[in-house]
């Protein structure tokens, strides 16, 4: 992985994986995933912050 933004190759696999797996999601479903995925987000920024902050 040259740049920090870029997926790796196991990543990537994952990426696809997980496309093939939301395809089939209805629709409430796919925005239950979506915001807790979000939320999931969220957390690991806190716990970004709270590791920068403290270091």
């Amino acid at each position: 992985m040259d740049m920090p933004g870029q997926l790796t190759l196991e990543q990537q696999f994952q990426l696809q994986l997980l496309k093939d797996q939301v395809r089939n999601l209805s629709h409430e479903d796919a925005q239950n995933y979506v915001i807790e995925v979000m939320r999931q987000m969220m957390v690991k920024d806190n716990l970004v912050k709270h590791l920068l902050k403290n270091a």
